[in-house]
């Protein structure tokens, strides 16, 4: 980019009390009335500890929808320097908005009660908060916007309750012990999502105090020419890779197909997810945005799980990438996976830490395996100066 584009502010709303691995079922509930056999096994293989969600455990209703939730991380960025009501741009990602209609930052932009500005919704899986984020990078690099606001957020958690699911059978249960990568069941989703939001705001300068974060490129990769879908909701995949569509068939069979719970096919996700979302575009990028691994001071990778760790580690180095793991930085393990707001959360708690320091370059990798995209992002701490 010519001009460039900084985030001068970074901010995060995770809801209600931490929820423990042994607190889950109490909030997600039980299906059936009987405890979940494979929680446990999942839960290993995750390595999550504690996360959170937008349901009372008292009355299994939400205490915030995707919307409240992402207008409170906007308001957060609000410092003594920015008003919310210089807005010019408003751009949210998310997985599953509130309703199907009207789209999320509109949703967004009235629960804060701005004035008039732009907004964009942007959809996808984790990847939907990196287009955001890069529609309002390109518009303030551009000169189309002065204070720009992306966002990623979910609010999954009320899918993930037990009323949207079947019981596993012993058959699943025992694979998933002998298998982590079976875990990607619909029982793993359901123990491992989690929901929370971020905020980021982008200007043309650095922040007159403090530390900023110069966008020197965001680069995004989708490989749907080359993969079927893998990771489904609202949908069947058919024999032959297509997915049908939940406005094909009945009302009456939408509940039967459980056609609104997170699918994924495993064997494709295990197959190819590590080729296309690390090796494949992470050759690419380094060649075309002449990239040293040794220049990266820190690496914030979204994984959905403790189980993908050490692959990413290993597809790096097969990309000639090596960034060893004391230069990464992630809190999956205390924030729980969170979808589209997951980088943001990553970067706000990085960016609030005190471990930045002027001239730092990081580097963050999120993967979408709805039909494998990924998406790249490469930082710049800088100071009030401009000067890295």
């Amino acid at each position: 980019m010519t001009n460039k584009a900084y985030i001068t502010m970074l901010a995060a709303v995770l809801p209600n009390a931490p929820v423990a691995n042994h607190e889950m079922e109490a909030v997600l509930g039980t299906v059936n009335g009987q405890p979940s056999r494979a929680r446990h096994t999942i839960l290993r293989s995750n390595g999550i500890q504690t996360r959170y969600y937008v349901i009372d455990p008292a009355t299994g209703q939400p205490t915030h929808t995707n919307a409240q939730l992402t207008a409170e991380a906007v308001r957060k960025l609000q410092d003594g320097r920015f008003r919310l009501e210089d807005t010019d741009l408003l751009a949210c990602g998310t997985t599953l908005g509130d309703q199907l209609v009207p789209g999320h930052a509109s949703m967004v932009h009235g629960e804060l009660g701005i004035p008039p500005c732009e907004t964009v919704t942007t959809g996808g899986v984790c990847i939907a908060s990196i287009s955001a984020m890069k529609y309002a990078v390109l518009g303030v690099a551009g000169g189309e916007f002065r204070h720009a606001v992306s966002t990623g957020s979910e609010a999954v958690s009320m899918l993930m309750h037990a009323r949207h699911f079947e019981p596993a059978n012993d058959v699943q249960v025992g694979a998933l012990a002998k298998n982590g990568a079976l875990a990607f069941q619909k029982d793993f989703i359901r123990w491992m999502l989690s929901d929370g939001a971020g905020a980021a705001l982008i200007e043309a300068k650095p922040a007159d105090e403090g530390l900023s974060l110069r966008v020197d490129w965001i680069a995004e990769r989708s490989y749907a020419n080359e993969q079927p879908a893998c990771m489904y909701v609202g949908a069947e995949k058919r024999d032959d890779g297509r997915l049908r569509g939940w406005l094909t068939y009945d009302p009456g069979e939408w509940a039967r197909h459980t056609l609104f719970t997170v699918q994924q096919d495993v064997a494709q996700l295990n197959e190819h997810v590590m080729h296309y979302t690390v090796e494949r575009p992470l050759r690419e990028l380094a060649r075309l945005k002449e990239m040293d691994p040794d220049d990266i001071d820190f690496f914030l990778p979204h994984y959905s799980s403790h189980y993908f760790r050490e692959p990413v580690r290993q597809h790096m180095l097969k990309a000639g990438f090596d960034i060893p793991f004391e230069r990464w930085f992630t809190n999956l393990y205390t924030c729980g996976n969170t979808g589209a707001a997951s980088i943001y959360i990553m970067l706000e708690e990085l960016f609030h830490s005190g471990r930045l320091q002027p001239g730092q370059r990081l580097l963050c990798y999120v993967p979408e395996s709805a039909r494998f995209s990924t998406a790249w992002i490469h930082l710049t701490v800088c100071g009030p100066d401009h000067a890295p």
